[in-house]
């Protein structure tokens, strides 16, 4: 079976057990602050689990996007070394939320893996929980008999907490887990050990397969766990492992989930693939990594340099540097691939193919900006092996290498391939604990304490009231204290809500609640999963008291305004500039909004000024909104509702129309486009390959901003005496001005040239030096430097000192010639830091010239005189 057959066969059998296939989500996580990717199928099952939200239908499948580069669930390094780590995997999965539990789970694992799919028995071993002491847990006898029905107790293994115990987290829902394993080495080997000793042993050939995860219990703060009202299952079988099975491979890489893709690798450099471990290697990482970079562009997340955008950032460059340094790639190439990875996977994916041109574009660019680093970095190497020879050193310290890997993303082992090359080493141990210091100063930035939910009332979910109050009623369900940075505040649940929580770019709602006459201001609102949550400093008195909640309604308003506006830029754009236009990410606050949209040219001032006057136009025309909630998914896309990439939606979701615009949104907005006001662009620059950003302000900030920009016409206006040609009067001033700058800079050259020559004739011989040390009547720093480097080139056996005061401050300059510097071992720098003491400043440079500042003139002689007592 190809893996398309494979991919299939396992949705179609859960269709037969009356499971509801759903779609993957996207592989970038946008509203759960512990996560940045999607790690593990069931991350967008979270509520559920935690019961935030009842579930829609209790049986579901899918095969769900996963990346795992980052947290306990690391196997960058692993990838392309061995056969099966990968960063971007596809993870099939089955689930139950409150039906079937353990037999289900089980028996349709065993059909499907043994009866469906052919996968021999005795090649199959089951692992059980053994318990747990700590845990006051016992061995999971139910999971043992139900696979004693299927395999021999031989096959039937106990399995420690570590392997077969599942956790959400450090607390949250967790349960006992049974893995499936198969052994897929030749018979001979099997004969000589038994698989049963090689589980869970990193063997690449004896692997886990399926884990079946039984959601039964809650782990507490404080370690405690506690019995879960439902009892759910969470199974994940790794989809490339499965077809490597059924493929009769040995390494995921054999199958044709990747050999097209290595194809390819293999056809652009001229290189055989199996023919030599390194290239091996390299073209497997590049396969696995192109997976990870186009899907989560295509999901909207760009390379960058924080966050998610630095992960990404960071696996092309990974997949770039393999393929230069062992594949002899010196221009880009990872983008050619693309066009292969959706043929493979855009059936299954489909945003692959919709999103396939700026995928290219964004890696191509990605490409070319990191292989120009990396010659730079190259050249840095060289400078820091030169030196280290210089100074008969064989090891290059751990903290050059870890400047190259922090500045320049050069990886550790193309540092110590180089310095191989060199005969020489690199401190590992010295990388590795700046590489740990760094870690710490993350970890202890990030650190939070979040204690366990203290529940008032019991509810499935919040009910959201924004859309049609700004104050309400409201009882909190429940509440938390959160401590980061050693600084405490709460977090409040309510039953009900006025207040909108941070999502789809629009920032939180501030506000406060009010209980007999005491508020307590809210001073954000986040959404965590499908949760709202407010944030306050201090929890109420008394929290089990009925509050009003209120809303402030001028920064309501202000981000309204900026939300639609977003809308109609959208609208807009694709108007003026053409369908290909799709928002690729937004912020929307109080102050601006800022939007960023798919287009592959700079856009012309000429069709700014279009798109702001239709926004206007249409703000004038005081369109009405026509707001439709709880809009099947199928009946919006049939309404021609935008839909964006990397974003999930349900099956039911909200429509906003304003004439033309229409879209689906979460956010808050005006009841009329007139309230806006105006709206003026500011800005237009470029985020990314293919990627544009506007930001723009509207109603009375923009109205602001013009009469600030007339203001300051009027003030030129005046300035220059009312001339009614301003821009010709402007434009003379400019070309006047340039004309008397020419003039100074010849006057200048030719006092330049009498200074230098005073101080010729200053020269004092001593020892074979030539010993300058004046102050100069030049009130100009970069004419001080180019009197140095004049006298440098014209006097041999140069030791030069001069001051200048310079706009009432003293500057000291010290230029020495370069055999002066190696024979008397003098440094200009050193020099210089000492002798600006005497004038209470600073200074450094090189050691064949320095300069410094200083904050006291009547000091510049003695800071002469210093300077030339090295000399002495």
């Amino acid at each position: 079976m190809n893996s398309k057959a494979i991919r299939k066969a396992f949705l179609d059998f859960f269709i037969s057990k009356q499971h509801t296939i759903v779609d993957s989500a996207p592989m970038v996580v946008k509203d759960d602050p512990t996560l940045m990717f999607t790690n593990a199928g069931m991350n967008q099952f979270k509520d559920i689990f935690l019961g935030n939200q009842p579930a829609k239908s209790v049986r579901v499948a899918d095969t769900q996007k996963c990346l795992r580069v980052s947290g306990k669930h690391n196997d960058l390094e692993e990838v392309g070394h061995d056969t099966y780590h990968h960063t971007m995997f596809e993870m099939l999965g089955n689930w139950s939320f409150g039906d079937y539990f353990k037999t289900d789970a089980i028996d349709w694992a065993w059909e499907f893996l043994h009866d469906k799919m052919g996968i021999a028995a005795d090649r199959m071993y089951a692992t059980v929980f053994e318990g747990s002491e700590d845990d006051k847990l016992e061995l999971d006898e139910e999971a043992k008999n139900l696979w004693l029905k299927h395999l021999p107790a031989e096959r039937v293994l106990h399995g420690n907490k570590k392997d077969n115990f599942w956790e959400m987290g450090e607390s949250g829902p967790c349960g006992p887990c049974s893995e499936i394993h198969v052994d897929l080495r030749d018979d001979d080997e099997r004969a000589k050990i038994s698989g049963a000793e090689l589980v869970n042993k990193d063997h690449p050939l004896v692997i886990e397969i399926w884990n079946l995860v039984f959601i039964q219990f809650n782990r507490k703060a404080d370690g405690r766990l506690e019995e879960l009202p439902a009892k759910h299952v969470d199974t994940g079988m790794g989809f490339e492992r499965l077809c490597m099975v059924l493929q009769g491979k040995k390494s995921n890489y054999d199958t044709d989930v990747f050999q097209t893709i290595i194809g390819e690798i293999s056809t652009l450099c001229g290189i055989k693939y199996g023919e030599n471990d390194k290239s091996n290697i390299a073209m497997r990482v590049i396969a696995d990594h192109l997976r990870a970079i186009s899907f989560a562009i295509a999901d909207g997340q760009l390379p960058s340099n924080n966050k998610a955008g630095y992960v990404i950032r960071r696996i092309l460059r990974r997949a770039v540097r393999y393929g230069y340094t062992f594949l002899n790639f010196r221009e880009a190439f990872i983008y050619k691939l693309v066009d292969q990875l959706k043929e493979n996977m855009g059936d299954a994916f489909p945003e692959l193919k919709a999103q396939q041109v700026l995928i290219e574009k964004v890696i191509k660019e990605e490409e070319e900006s990191f292989l120009r680093t990396l010659s730079t970095g190259i050249k840095l190497l060289d400078d820091i092996i030169e030196k280290a020879k210089a100074e008969n050193k064989t090891v290059i310290e751990g903290k050059d290498a870890f400047s190259l890997y922090d500045t320049f993303g050069f990886p550790l082992d193309l540092t110590e391939l180089i310095a191989r090359e060199n005969n020489m080493t690199v401190d590992g141990a010295g990388f590795n604990d700046e590489m740990d210091a760094q870690k710490n100063r993350s970890r202890s930035a990030a650190q939070q304490e979040t204690d366990d939910w203290v529940e008032l009332m019991r509810i499935e979910s919040t009910e959201f009231l924004g859309y049609d109050k700004l104050e309400a009623g409201v009882h909190i369900a429940r509440y938390r204290k959160v401590t980061q940075k050693k600084k405490a505040y709460y977090q409040l649940v309510f039953d009900q809500t006025p207040f909108y929580g941070e999502s789809g770019g629009q920032v939180g709602d501030q506000g406060y609640i009010e209980a007999k006459g005491l508020k307590t201001a809210v001073f954000d609102t986040q959404k965590e999963n499908n949760l709202i949550v407010h944030l306050v400093e201090k929890l109420p008195e008394d929290p089990e008291r009925a509050f009003k909640a209120v809303v402030n309604v001028g920064r309501r308003q202000q981000i309204a305004n900026n939300h639609t506006a977003t809308h109609l830029l959208h609208a807009a754009l694709r108007e003026v500039l053409g369908t290909h236009v799709e928002q690729k990410g937004s912020l929307v606050n109080a102050d601006h909004l800022r939007f960023d949209f798919s287009h592959f040219q700079k856009v012309s001032d000429e069709e700014l000024a279009k798109v702001e006057l239709l926004v206007n136009e249409k703000i004038r025309q005081n369109a009405t909104l026509t707001e439709k909630r709880s809009v099947p998914i199928d009946e919006a896309k049939g309404m021609g509702a935008m839909m964006l990439f990397g974003e999930k939606y349900g099956d039911q979701v909200r429509v906003i129309k304003f004439g033309d615009s229409v879209e689906l949104c979460g956010g808050t907005h005006v009841e009329a486009t007139g309230q806006i006001g105006m709206l003026k662009i500011v800005s237009e620059s470029a985020v990314a390959a293919g990627i544009r950003r506007i930001e723009a302000i509207t109603a009375a900030r923009a109205e602001k901003y013009i009469n600030d920009q007339l203001g300051l016409l009027q003030q030129i206006k005046e300035a220059i005496k009312g001339s009614s040609d301003v821009l010709g009067s402007v434009s003379g001033l400019i070309q006047q001005n340039n004309e008397l700058s020419k003039q100074i800079e010849i006057f200048q050259r030719e006092g330049l040239k009498i200074v230098k020559s005073n101080l010729k004739s200053k020269v004092l011989m001593e020892h074979g030096v030539n010993i300058i040390a004046d102050k100069v009547e030049l009130d100009n720093a970069a004419l001080v430097k180019d009197l140095a480097f004049q006298l440098k080139g014209e006097v041999e056996n140069l030791f030069l000192v001069v001051g200048a005061e310079i706009e009432g401050k003293p500057l000291l300059t010290v230029m020495i010639a370069d055999n002066i510097v190696a024979d008397k071992g003098l440094h200009a720098g050193k020099i210089i830091r000492e002798a600006a003491k005497e004038m209470k400043g600073g200074g450094g440079g090189q050691p064949f010239y320095a300069t410094a500042g200083g904050k006291d003139v009547a000091g510049l002689e003695a800071a002469i005189e210093k300077a030339c007592s090295f000399l002495k």
